[in-house]
């Protein structure tokens, strides 16, 4: 894959409350597909790649804060609408004793679920200008039906233009309204995207129980899709091109898991950064590894620039 110069990722972006202990509450920001953008900039920023996040906001200062807040890490927000009245999502991030985050919601009225509601949206509105358009599960899940197929059609158009999709298969139940409906969705994303990011875990999940998970292995890596790439965790990455026998990369070891809030999300910008830039798949995979492994040693969907791995591209 060749060095794209417009890249645009599509979701919701909320704000994030960590316990701090004694009753205290930390507040950041935090979404699957920002979390991947803040990184991919970060990781981006001296390549010549402009990196687009796509989303709702509201006209409250909450809004306000997080746009500054892209803009700092050098994303673009010429495709972000400003819906009066409304506001974002929120969640709360429990960390148990071994890493393990749980979460609690409040997105009902969130402002990235009515971003198709225009007749036109800025991202439609420039579909021909993007080199590769990255979206996942979660992007899919808080839309309207509408919107779904309207996104759906986005990628479509990109890839008829000569441009790459990209499908992260983030699954939580609780935003579909079943695993079966989940299944119809993520059918026609896999189907109509380049590189598919899966989590196996969030596969299996989706799948009836009981599924081994060397089962739900084999149906990820026979999906029509031409590159996938299986997360398994702290066991091996796996790696399909397509026509190509499946490869496997060891993830990056680490002596503590403080917090996996984003691991799949840094892993993601890892690989696809490093495919930007002209890296093949085992390796972009190792730099997905070693990003990720570094983000799970904070807490907190976005560690600070300090803390990022001297990684080269």
């Amino acid at each position: 894959m060749s060095s794209p110069q417009r890249i645009a990722l599509i979701g919701e972006c909320m704000i994030e409350l960590q316990e701090e202990g004694s009753g205290l509450l930390r507040r950041t920001f935090g979404g699957d597909t920002l979390n991947t953008a803040v990184y991919l900039s970060r990781l981006l920023q001296t390549h010549g790649v402009q990196v687009n996040y796509v989303t709702a906001l509201g006209d409250d200062p909450h809004s306000e804060a997080m746009l500054q807040a892209w803009q700092a890490e050098g994303i673009q927000t010429g495709l972000v609408q400003r819906l009066a009245g409304r506001v974002p999502g929120l969640y709360m991030i429990q960390v148990d004793p071994d890493g393990e985050r749980h979460f609690s919601y409040w997105r009902d009225t969130s402002a990235a679920k009515a971003y198709f509601a225009a007749a036109e949206t800025p991202l439609e509105q420039t579909l021909d200008q993007l080199d590769v358009l990255y979206f996942s599960g979660i992007s899919l899940a808080i839309l309207p039906d509408a919107g779904r197929e309207r996104l759906l059609s986005a990628a479509a158009k990109v890839r008829a233009n000569g441009g790459k999709v990209i499908f992260d298969n983030n699954y939580r139940p609780r935003l579909w309204q079943g695993a079966d409906q989940a299944r119809q969705w993520y059918r026609r994303a896999y189907e109509g995207c380049d590189i598919a990011l899966i989590t196996l875990d969030d596969e299996i999940a989706m799948l009836p129980p009981g599924t081994h998970a060397q089962t739900a292995l084999a149906a990820a890596l026979a999906l029509p899709v031409p590159e996938v790439v299986v997360k398994q965790g702290g066991n091996d990455t796996v790696v399909r091109v397509v026509n190509q026998q499946p490869q496997s990369i060891p993830p990056t070891r680490v002596a503590k898991v403080v917090d996996t809030t984003a691991a799949g999300d840094s892993f993601g910008a890892g690989y696809v950064a490093a495919r930007l830039t002209g890296h093949t798949p085992e390796q972009a995979a190792a730099t997905g590894n070693t990003l990720a492994g570094t983000v799970i040693q904070h807490r907190g969907a976005i560690i600070p620039t300090t803390a990022m791995p001297a990684i080269k591209l």
